[in-house]
């Protein structure tokens, strides 16, 4: 979550109904917006998750449209819940420029779509796309390794992309590396930094000159806690620096950048948690620099160069091919939402939550699920300490709902699921972008939507 201060640019034009390409077999009898079969399965790996091209098939029921609301076979609460939507999308407090999806994860039906294929600054909800290509290609037990070498005089602290490093990780890397110079008879060294997994540039198209170091970092492969400085590989060198003159090494000299040579000694290593515990994290929190680091990892797992473009590709294809999730006016520049040139409908961004609710991709997907923000979850960005789900007409959502939130200057967003009293799942997104109101006004607004589709808010 960040702010900026730029103007909101317009998109697309809204096209009925979207296209709703991916997914299961239908149960027979439904009706409405029917969406179509992916039959692919999400396997983490790279050329499994990329291969073959996307398997759709049109197949869509006859309906009756009134204004932006689909009416045709939903039972009586769902057309209350779309009415009392269709009333609610036009709360002043939204604006003029909103949309919104809601679908029927069971039947896969649409029950509401309101400008649902129209592309918006979707802020943060962007960490959605990013997270599912992250676990679809490198697998939800993916592990990123940083790693100390010697060689030539020079202790090497080997940057491998994980954003979760911790002061007391780096204390253990120093004391090993202490203990293996010491016992060699080593006893001063010089220290460098290499972060080559990632190349330049650092900064994406779209960022705002004060979104850096403390919104989101320049991306780089290594960092300590999470440092919102510039230069986050020299800063994590520099304190390798000290820890190790704290376990009895001279370092000679300035730490400097340098590359790690082949015939480099190892001298220690650490791994991170695995990438499903990752997510969950980045989710919870909305954590920028773990999505953009996320963005490289998946590039570089699908052999593609590890930068903006190349990660962005990924994402293209694994929602695409392997999901058959709609890329109409789809544009995305980053990993975590913050580029003010991102477009995604949001159409997309409910098909994408729809495949948590499928079981054949659970042990994939399934921290993206477990990640989501729960309404009045404290310490995630849907906590009582951000005002969520505290208005009168939202309260009674708390619990009850799942959801990525999304907030830049001019943009807010909140995409999610819940379960109604029969135990199924209703995915829904709402994105706003341009609205004049106070921003926690335009929350509790867009909280209340959430709440219309849980059925509490009746």
């Amino acid at each position: 979550m960040s702010n900026s201060a730029e103007e909101t640019q317009q998109t697309t034009a809204f096209v009925p109904g979207g296209r709703h390409q991916n997914r299961r077999m239908k149960r027979s009898g439904g009706a409405g917006v029917r969406r179509a079969v992916v039959l692919a399965m999400a396997v983490p790996v790279a050329s499994a998750a990329l291969a073959g091209p996307p398997a759709f098939a049109a197949d869509r029921d006859a309906t009756t449209t009134v204004g932006s609301r689909v009416t045709d076979g939903t039972d009586p609460d769902d057309q209350q819940m779309a009415a009392n939507l269709e009333a609610r999308v036009l709360d002043q407090r939204l604006g003029s420029d909103v949309s919104g999806v809601v679908l029927d994860a069971d039947s896969d039906d649409t029950l509401w779509d309101h400008n649902g294929a129209t592309a918006l600054m979707p802020a943060s909800n962007a960490k959605l796309a990013t997270a599912t290509a992250a676990l679809t290609v490198l697998g939800p037990q993916h592990r990123f390794t940083t790693k100390v070498v010697y060689g030539d005089g020079t202790l090497t602290l080997v940057g491998g992309g994980d954003r979760t490093l911790t002061g007391d990780d780096l204390a253990e890397l120093a004391r090993t590396a202490a203990a293996g110079l010491t016992k060699a008879g080593l006893t001063t060294v010089k220290v460098a930094v290499d972060d080559s997994l990632f190349p330049a540039p650092s900064l994406a198209d779209g960022w705002n000159d004060g979104y850096y170091p403390d919104t989101v970092a320049p991306v780089r492969a290594l960092v300590v806690d999470g440092h919102g400085v510039q230069d986050t590989s020299i800063d994590a060198g520099q304190a390798f620096a000290g820890l190790l003159a704290e376990d009895g090494i001279t370092v000679d000299g300035e730490v400097m950048r340098g590359t790690a040579g082949r015939t480099d000694v190892p001298v220690a290593r650490h791994t991170s948690a695995p990438l499903s515990d990752i997510v969950k994290k980045m989710l919870k929190t909305s954590d920028n620099n773990i999505a953009e680091t996320l963005l490289r990892m998946t590039a570089l797992g699908a052999e593609r160069p590890a930068t903006f473009e190349g990660g962005t590709e990924v994402v293209r294809q694994v929602l695409g091919h392997r999901y058959g999730v709609s890329l109409d006016n789809f544009e995305i520049h980053d990993g975590s939402g913050l580029s003010r040139t991102d477009r995604i409908p949001a159409a997309t961004l409910a098909q994408i939550l729809e495949l948590l609710t499928e079981s054949r991709y659970a042990n994939t997907l399934g921290s993206v699920l477990d990640g989501l923000p729960v309404a009045g979850e404290a310490g995630s960005t849907l906590g009582p300490e951000w005002g969520r789900f505290d208005d009168p007409n939202s309260q009674c959502a708390v619990g009850k709902v799942r959801a990525k939130t999304g907030t830049l200057t001019g943009a807010i967003a909140l995409s999610g699921l819940t379960r109604t009293e029969d135990g199924e799942w209703r995915v829904f997104s709402f994105i706003e972008n341009g609205s004049t109101a106070a921003p926690a006004d335009i929350k509790d607004a867009m909280d209340g939507l959430a709440a219309t589709v849980n059925g509490c808010w009746a």
